[in-house]
């Protein structure tokens, strides 16, 4: 797709991480999707597991909206990309309305100066009254240039609790509509562990977990005002944040390998690249005719031993990358790679030993933020000099990573030296940087 379109849009936002949006966008996915409305969805920053819910809602894949690590033409071109088949795109914030890579870079606000989409904020009314429009007032007017559409209170308790809201929020801010009150209803809640959600590959009761929350949105929330503040974007492009790396490439896919940036993928589609998917825990092979292999993120040190023993796997990554292959690991699929991994309870499990590093998740270590790279070492991603950004999230540490040549040589997103991460060894090579674009230039 290239030819401009004309996205319809709106953002669903908070004053915080915790406050429910989640739940709430995928409650009014599921809504507008059982009206006949043709629903897409977007997720603001670097997140990889929200967007998988919002696939299941919507039967669309979910872009990621990023105004820090995209340029700005993979940004438009995303949403040109989401608005193709939809009358109306639904993108989820990130944490709060305001928090990004910076205080000043990187938001969910900023996506909404950069689209013109209207921000919905859901606010957690839990243990505040009239406290609840003063926050939404705060928010109102932080920012000169971007102002508060709607307010879609959540967790509500009494019809006292709610009258007390609603005549605060006319008193302090009489132009922002309340579209809603959510009453505190028992089976909307999310299970988590320690990068977030659980992928929505394991929630067995997703289907209905949403359905349930599409009534609860459809009962307590004015779903006819919504959708009327919805502003469009002139968007135009096809997605292409990186080079492919090679003409068909296998990835892998299954609840260990999860959090492949859909964006990454249309984009080497749109470059001419075929996509297969094998699953590693059901012990599949790349494809025989593949000329890369994809190992990304997700949670393989939850599944170490039953991958450690995946034989026809690691024979089958080993053999790929023997007759030439390009195979390149993120994250977990960069463990993976590796000798071994330590699990929790400090076993070692053997891995496929393409690339000197092993890894341990009984010293867990929390690494987590946005990453600049300068790419060290040619590869099929870019010639050195190349320029990246990411983002980083783990808990695994290194017990040990080489000898060898280095990948990247990375900055945080305040531009301190983190000095050199990943791994090549001739045509295998990794790091636990989730890439997300090149360096934004335009």
């Amino acid at each position: 797709m290239s030819g401009e379109k004309t996205v319809n849009g709106l953002i669903i936002a908070a004053p915080s991480s915790g406050s429910g949006k989640t739940v709430v966008t995928l409650g009014i996915l599921a809504n507008l999707k059982a009206q006949g409305v043709r629903v897409a969805s977007m997720k603001s920053g670097p997140d990889y597991i929200d967007p998988a819910f919002h696939a299941r809602a919507t039967g669309q894949p979910c872009f990621n909206a990023d105004s820090w690590a995209m340029r700005p033409s993979t940004l438009m071109a995303a949403a040109a990309t989401a608005g193709e088949n939809a009358d109306l795109v639904v993108c989820e914030g990130v944490m709060g309305l305001f928090d990004g890579a910076s205080a000043t870079e990187g938001s969910t606000a900023d996506i909404a100066g950069r689209t013109g989409w209207p921000v919905i904020l859901v606010v957690d009314s839990r243990a505040q009254g009239a406290s609840a429009a003063a926050l939404v007032k705060g928010f109102d007017t932080f920012r000169e240039s971007l102002g508060i559409a709607g307010v879609i209170f959540n967790r509500v308790g009494s019809a006292r609790h709610q009258r007390v809201i609603r005549e605060a929020m006319a008193y302090a801010v009489p132009h922002i509509p309340v579209l809603g009150m959510i009453p505190m209803e028992p089976g909307l809640e999310l299970p988590s562990r320690h990068l977030g959600l659980i992928q929505a590959a394991e929630h067995e009761g997703l289907e209905a977990l949403m359905a349930h929350a599409g009534n609860v949105i459809g009962r307590h929330v004015d779903m006819a005002a919504l959708q009327a503040l919805a502003n469009g974007w002139a968007a135009s492009g096809a997605v292409k944040p990186l080079q492919p790396l090679g003409q068909h490439i296998a990835v892998a896919r299954d609840e260990a390998f999860a959090f492949a940036y859909p964006m990454v993928l249309q984009g080497w589609r749109n470059q001419g690249a075929e996509i297969s998917f094998f699953s590693p825990l059901d012990d599949e092979v790349p494809a025989a005719d593949a000329d890369a292999v994809f190992l990304p993120g997700g949670y393989p040190e939850l599944h170490a031993y039953r991958l450690s023993s995946a034989d026809r796997f690691l024979a089958g990554i080993r053999a790929a990358a023997a007759r030439g292959a390009v195979v390149y690991g993120e994250c977990g699929g960069y463990m993976v790679l590796g000798r071994g991994m330590q699990d929790a309870d400090g076993t070692t499990h053997p891995m496929a030993g393409l690339l000197p590093l092993g890894t341990s998740f009984e010293r867990r270590k929390l690494s987590l933020g946005y990453r600049r790279l300068v790419q060290i070492a040619e590869t099929p991603l870019g010639a050195v000099h190349t320029r990246f950004r990411g983002h980083e999230f783990h808990y695994a540490t290194v017990t040990n990573e080489g000898p060898g040549i280095h990948l990247f040589e990375a900055q945080d997103a305040d531009g301190a030296k983190l000095g050199r991460m990943g791994l090549v060894n001739q045509n295998v090579f990794g790091s636990f940087i989730h890439l997300i674009d090149r360096e934004p230039k335009d």
